[in-house]
């Protein structure tokens, strides 16, 4: 089949602050280099951004992850959009591999926004053409947003791991019941039971883990789910399992966001061992902490989106 030309020149790849490790590391594997821009900040705190290399009528990728401080990141992604589109860029992809405010897309409660959608209006206003994001807590948001979007999934690399390792003594767990359709999606990919626990939140931070359905006792554990950041739900699912006799308990979890806090918490946990990627730059980590490298596959949905070819298959796992 012949391969789409692009109808942009080159693809540029620009870097906001927030996880400037990842940008590098995609460009190594694409072997092309990170375009030149400025930022700064203010005394004031404003954020000061100028593209320093021509990008008229290029394929722009511009790479942030929107996690902590995720107010500072968001306004400097949606600055180095508007730079980029008054520079004259053909097009321009916003790449957000950890995308922030994700858990706030319904009107569960009177009088609270939507913040997730908030959000998308902005970066569509900036100027951004497209979206491409990996594992954005529900499928849902892809809607909030009136341009194309493009949703990777990190358990393509967590089953690509996995099927390395011996399974025939695991079972594919959630954390909760938003959580269900994900340990689905491994356990059909893995050939594997599948357990559930059930929870309940009082608040923000305050979660008690009730009951779980599914064979536990003697079992290797593996939690799914695709943020951590108190890691209460977590812990208390561990617990919880540990008391109904697991043998051993893993998670994978794509964005490790963690507080203080909750790497404290951990640090107390049964759990044996944490799969996570480098989405975001991970503050607190340990020996138990293995962090999968994203940059390849982000790398060639880029390379994918630019050569007008579909993506499909980057995430086209029995399941999901």
């Amino acid at each position: 089949m012949k391969q789409s030309i692009s109808p942009y020149n080159g693809i540029k790849i620009f870097s906001g602050t927030s996880n400037r490790a990842l940008v590098e590391s995609i460009c190594n594997f694409l072997e092309i280099k990170v375009s030149q821009v400025k930022i700064e900040k203010f005394p004031d705190g404003e954020i000061g951004v100028q593209i320093e290399e021509s990008v008229r009528g290029d394929d722009v990728f511009i790479i942030q992850s929107t996690n902590f401080p995720a107010n500072d990141n968001y306004m400097e992604l949606l600055i180095l959009i508007d730079a980029a589109k008054r520079a004259s860029a053909g097009r321009i992809t916003a790449v957000l591999p950890f995308f922030g405010y994700a858990r706030q897309d319904r009107k569960d409660k009177p009088r609270v926004p939507v913040t997730a959608k908030l959000v998308a209006n902005l970066l569509v206003s900036a100027g951004a053409n497209r979206i491409l994001a990996m594992d954005m807590h529900s499928l849902q948001l892809v809607g909030f947003f009136d341009i194309p979007v493009d949703h990777l999934f990190a358990s393509t690399l967590f089953i690509k791991h996995l099927r390395n390792e011996d399974t025939k003594n695991l079972t594919i767990c959630s954390t909760d019941f938003g959580s269900a359709k994900m340990a689905v999606a491994y356990a059909d990919a893995l050939e594997c039971p599948l357990a559930l626990v059930g929870k309940r939140r009082y608040g923000g931070d305050n979660v008690e883990s009730l009951n779980v359905i599914g064979e536990i006792d003697g079992r290797d554990i593996l939690f799914v789910d695709d943020m951590m950041v108190t890691a209460k739900t977590l812990v208390a699912a561990a617990k919880l399992l540990k008391r109904n006799g697991a043998k051993s308990i893993k998670a994978a979890i794509t964005h490790c966001i963690l507080t203080k806090a909750g790497y404290d918490l951990i640090e107390r946990s049964a759990i044996d061992q944490f799969l996570t990627t480098n989405s975001t730059q991970i503050a607190y980590s340990n020996e138990r902490f293995m962090i999968l490298n994203i940059n390849e596959i982000f790398g060639e949905a880029i390379t994918r989106i630019h050569n007008n070819s579909s993506i499909t298959d980057l995430f086209e796992i029995k399941g999901i």
